[in-house]
């Protein structure tokens, strides 16, 4: 295939210093991050992508991306995490059993150590997207993460919700691609592929039902996730190369992901996979259990017209409001949809500014300073 922009390029973070951290977890994958460095080190920025994108959605050079905007801004310290849902990384390539669970105790923990060892006590701000800000959240609010100064969760955090069609797709998908159709994931790159294959024939049926674009890709991504024509994003909101390059910035999923999104469905807010998996043991079984403890403050935000994960911030805000009023922030973004906050052509003037203000307001709140000057007092 020819690609307008070079597969995993960095050529959209300009005058920065980049260097790649890899680690590794306690279930043993090896993950990694990408450290985006201008000027002096002062405290940090976490971003985190949701399943089956990356790094790269956050450093786009077709237009003005996150992590550059970040740096512009004075933020010369961004860390861009690949954890195991990374299409950076081969983990959604084969049928797995992994569950946020997995990544709730065993990816971050290590992710975040691994800054400290090089920035120390400075405060760590997290900017988190999808299936990465339920996750996150899910760690933050289960108590396996500590020390973040402020949160950002784009599109769902605790409480996810989803259209209809979204939720039967979620139900039947996982047992119908493993089990029926034998495809141990999905790919939207499928179209693409040389020669003939059976997933390049599923892809080709997919598009018979999506006429709203020319974009293969476009037409698997709206089949993975939510509903509508198309469903991750508005096309109006996209720039052109990246409506083009989709199954280059989404990548192939494993289905076992969806298995928990529906657990949580049915559940009405972020519980344990599996209770009885002694491996999870230090995870509450309901995420909401630690709520009121939990000080660090989080903005919910979504798109008003996110068709993935509809209204599940706008919830989860209400809900964390009946339990610790004015703690968290909402912001619902009009004419945006669940992906097109952050890859969007435009969203460095529509949709930045605002993180970037709550980022401010929490900027030199580091975790536990305080404790730290009573107990050297005392």
């Amino acid at each position: 295939m020819d690609r307008e922009i070079p597969l995993f390029t960095l050529e959209g973070v300009r005058d920065a210093v980049v260097t790649t951290h890899p680690f590794i977890t306690d279930d043993k994958l090896g993950l990694s991050m990408l450290r985006f460095s201008r000027g002096e080190a002062g405290e940090a920025i976490l971003v985190i992508h949701g399943l089956t994108t990356s790094t790269d959605m956050f450093i786009q050079p077709e237009h003005e991306n996150l992590v550059s905007f970040l740096l512009d801004q004075g933020f010369g310290d961004v860390w861009c995490l690949d954890y195991r849902m990374s299409n950076r990384h081969p983990y959604n390539l084969f049928k797995h059993r992994y569950t946020m669970d997995d990544v709730a105790l065993y990816d971050y923990p290590p992710a975040l150590a691994e800054m400290r060892r090089h920035i120390g006590d400075k405060a760590i701000h997290v900017i988190s997207h999808c299936l990465g800000a339920n996750s996150f959240t899910m760690s933050l609010f289960g108590k396996i993460v500590t020390g973040v100064s402020s949160v950002i969760a784009n599109s769902v955090a605790l409480t996810p919700r989803v259209p209809r069609w979204s939720k039967l797709k979620l139900t039947l998908a996982p047992d119908l691609v493993e089990n029926v159709l034998g495809f141990p994931y999905l790919n939207p790159q499928w179209g693409e592929e040389p020669g003939w294959s059976r997933g390049k024939l599923f892809s080709k049926a997919v598009s018979l039902f999506h006429q709203e674009c020319d974009v293969p890709a476009c037409h698997m991504l709206s089949l993975m996730w939510g509903t509508g024509w198309p469903a991750l994003y508005s096309h109006e909101n996209m720039h052109p190369v990246t409506h083009r390059r989709g199954g280059d910035l989404y990548g192939a999923t494993s289905m076992n992901y969806y298995r928990h999104v529906v657990k949580m469905l049915k559940a009405g807010n972020a519980v344990k996979y599996d209770p009885a998996n002694r491996a999870h043991d230090r995870l509450p079984d309901d995420y909401f259990r630690y709520v009121k403890e939990i000080e660090t403050p989080v903005l919910f935000m979504t798109g008003e017209n996110n068709k993935v994960f509809a209204d599940s911030n706008v919830v989860c805000h209400r809900r964390m409001e009946r339990i610790v009023p004015g703690r968290h922030e909402l912001h619902v973004f009009p004419n945006y949809g669940h992906q097109d906050p952050f890859m969007g052509e435009h969203a460095a003037r529509d949709i930045f500014p605002r993180l970037v203000e709550f980022i401010e307001k929490h900027r030199y709140d580091v975790p536990g300073d305080a404790m730290r000057r009573e107990h050297a007092a005392g």
